[in-house]
């Protein structure tokens, strides 16, 4: 029986994620999984404490899109580690008739207007980027370029590819992409495969889906949690621009998408939505929509109106999305050529680029010469935080079903600021051993910090102590001053 227990929790465990919220008298099932104080998922109260986003930091321009076959509206881009090395593709493009004459300066000239193209970067480290010459598609007479697609209606618009996961794909598909065309004057998002990431063919000559607008960056990526394929697209929704989920089991076939959920929140204008699974914690996906203030005009001369800047959502199942965090998390910046129409768009994807860093790049200038992409850093798992202020306060999880002996925090706190812990039953009473009184004072500023118990263990448990109640029900109870709390695991 016992044995049939275990089993049952370790199925529970593994399929957690997509049941999240089925019943919420039942205990969260985090089993040995990353999680982000993103969202309230784990959180059963807070006094004192709040869920606060993170901003990043500009760590300077990684490219200019200064090439024939680029210039001053490229965009669109796309980013993932593949293995080694990190891949990199976004839309060339320029339209000269946008540029904003006022902000022009002596000298400057805007690349001409050409036939949009999809383009390819990689790198060693995600801050030093090159653009390999591939050979692969003829521009003004030269195949020395580093350009994989070509075509406006056949998606080089935004065309968006991924390194697909699943094991049973053939070789031959390791690598898929998705981009809109227009058929018959409707808009379809078509299908792409290609055996190396570098030379491509349409999956087949039908699209895939065709539920949306589609005219802006929409992704699809292989969901190793769920075994599926997912796709987020731009659609439109009670008079807004918004995006739409869908999922399939082998790429080709796709139900109509349901609309993105976003609560109570006040409707905005989303114009695309950048999502991927965080590589950490893959259950969870990270997007950072483009929210597009359109009544509002800068420049004068400009050729469209509106402003735009990023911002940060989360969701645990691509349809329902959590706002909470209105405010922007990639604002345009005192730069005024970063205050037109379109620009300040962050790229699908997040890369780790040092122990403690990850990093998310940004298009800046649209519609100028000088139109680039610029790197900006987070602390690992530093979208946002559960943070407490100096008077302090306190945040009570769930009741948590775990799998681990340890428990590894991601935390900081100031010189005078701490995090004490105290382990509950599922009623809320004090674990013996892990009391407030006897919890360790936990501060300083790591990426993985284990916590460590010294009393009421024996010494045969000491460097495992959570292993005689794993797999029990557990409340989390943290008492934190001047101090943020960004991710937890069982391990």
């Amino acid at each position: 029986m016992q044995r049939t227990m275990s089993a049952l929790v370790l199925i529970l465990v593994s399929f957690g994620p997509v049941l999240a919220g089925a019943d919420s008298a039942s205990p969260v099932q985090v089993g040995s999984r990353l999680e982000l104080f993103v969202d309230d998922y784990l959180i059963e109260s807070m006094d004192g404490v709040r869920l606060q986003l993170q901003k990043p930091l500009p760590a300077g321009t990684v490219m200019k899109h200064d090439k024939p076959w680029e210039g001053t509206t490229s965009a669109y881009h796309t980013v993932f580690q593949d293995g080694d090395i990190f891949r990199m593709y976004y839309r060339g493009s320029s339209h000269a008739g946008y540029t904003i004459q006022s902000l022009m300066k002596p000298g400057e000239t805007a690349i001409p207007e050409h036939e949009q193209v999809a383009c390819y970067a990689e790198s060693r480290d995600g801050i030093h980027w090159t653009r390999p010459s591939l050979g692969v598609i003829e521009f003004e007479g030269s195949k020395d370029n580093n350009i994989v697609w070509i075509g406006n209606r056949a998606g080089g618009h935004n065309f968006a590819p991924f390194k697909d996961g699943n094991p049973d794909a053939p070789d031959s598909q390791r690598y898929k992409a998705v981009g809109s065309s227009n058929i018959g004057g409707k808009p379809v998002l078509l299908g792409f495969v290609s055996p190396d990431g570098i030379h491509w063919s349409k999956v087949r000559d039908e699209p895939i889906i065709t539920d949306g607008h589609f005219d802006s960056l929409n992704v699809a990526f292989w969901d190793s949690v769920r075994q599926r394929y997912s796709a987020i697209y731009r659609s439109g929704h009670a008079g807004v621009r918004s995006f739409k989920f869908s999922h399939s089991g082998n790429f080709v076939d796709w139900p109509p998408g349901q609309y993105a959920d976003y609560g109570d929140t006040p409707r905005e204008q989303l114009y695309t939505n950048a999502t991927t699974p965080y590589f950490r914690a893959p259950h969870i996906y990270v997007a950072f929509p483009k929210r597009f203030v359109q009544w509002r005009t800068m420049h004068q001369d400009v050729s469209g109106s509106g402003v735009s800047e990023g911002v940060f959502i989360s969701s645990r199942d691509g349809v329902h999305w959590d706002r909470r965090f209105m405010e922007a998390f990639v604002r345009p910046g005192r730069d005024p050529r970063s205050w037109v129409h379109r620009t300040n768009m962050i790229a699908a994807g997040v890369l780790p680029t040092a122990d403690d860093e990850i990093s998310i790049y940004v298009a800046r200038d649209y519609t100028s010469p000088s139109a680039h992409l610029e790197r900006m850093v987070l602390r690992t798992d530093g979208f946002a935080s559960a943070s407490a202020d100096y008077s302090g306060g306190e945040l009570l999880t769930k009741p948590l079903l775990f799998q681990g002996n340890n428990l590894v925090l991601n935390f900081a706190t100031s010189a005078a600021g701490s995090i004490h812990l105290e382990i509950q039953d599922a009623e809320g009473n004090p674990l013996p051993g892990f009391a407030l009184e006897e919890s360790p004072l936990i501060w300083g500023d790591e990426i993985e910090h284990t916590v460590r118990w010294e009393r009421s263990h024996s010494r045969a448990t000491s460097d495992e102590p959570l292993r005689r109640i794993a797999e029990k029900p557990v409340r989390l109870r943290f008492v934190m001053k001047d101090a943020d709390l960004f991710s937890l695991r069982f391990r």
